[in-house]
């Protein structure tokens, strides 16, 4: 069965804090490290794939970080799964069919390209679909709105928490 790493779920993760993140405030890496809760060698594991995918800049300097390489509605769910996990293909062929019935190999190669065909079909429907997400769109359906609240993830918990707070006011209309 098909299966993500769970490399993909932190990489989700990061995306939606890039995408919450105040735009001209790179996040840094000790934050996104704090909040996955994984190894600094690790992280950088990821964040190198994210970058190489060219869905995540890297800025350097002080108050360096990471910042999105383009809009959040810009980026599918099906970039960040690659960049990640690289081309997923769910029927790996390993001879198995040719094997047990190798008396009958005019069968045997017709069994093994109808299944090929099928998977590969399947395949390409779940990476239509996956193109279809935009980590904008999903952003937007878990907040139930169209504009999207931004954070500097960087401050601390206390003043983050009072922007919050403040965000979601404003949302509720109890400014």
């Amino acid at each position: 069965r098909l299966k993500l790493t769970k490399g993909f779920e932190q990489a989700a993760c990061i995306m939606i804090l890039l995408a919450t993140q105040e735009p001209n405030i790179p996040l840094s890496s000790q934050e996104i490290n704090k909040r996955l809760r994984c190894s600094p060698t690790y992280l950088k594991k990821i964040m190198r794939k994210l970058v190489i995918a060219k869905l995540v800049d890297s800025v350097s300097g002080n108050n360096g970080g990471f910042t999105l390489a383009t809009s959040a509605d810009q980026i599918n769910l099906l970039q960040v799964v690659e960049a990640v996990e690289g081309p997923t293909e769910t029927f790996d062929d390993t001879g198995l069919i040719v094997e047990v019935f190798k008396e009958f190999p005019y069968i045997t190669g017709q069994g093994t390209a109808i299944l090929k065909n099928a998977f590969a079909q399947a395949d390409q429907l779940w990476r239509e679909s996956l193109k279809q997400k935009t980590v904008h769109q999903l952003l937007t359906e878990a907040m139930g709105e169209e504009k999207m609240s931004l954070y500097n993830w960087n401050q601390s918990g206390e003043k983050r928490e009072l922007l919050i707070r403040k965000v979601m006011n404003s949302i509720h209309g109890n400014d």
